[in-house]
């Protein structure tokens, strides 16, 4: 999943996008303070950090 983040002084918006194509077509027409972010989840808990 892609996200890309835009700030402003008045609020914050977050668009979440399925493919880093259409995510960077995106970013290119958005304006502002903007940051495009890969979000990854792992399932497989061995690689999940231990606090123990």
């Amino acid at each position: 999943m892609w996200v890309i983040t835009v700030h402003s002084r008045k609020n914050t918006k977050m668009f979440e996008f399925n493919t880093e194509r259409e995510a960077r077509e995106a970013f290119e027409n958005i304006e502002g303070s903007k940051v495009l972010t890969e979000v990854i989840y792992f399932i497989n808990p061995y690689l999940a950090l231990s606090t123990v």
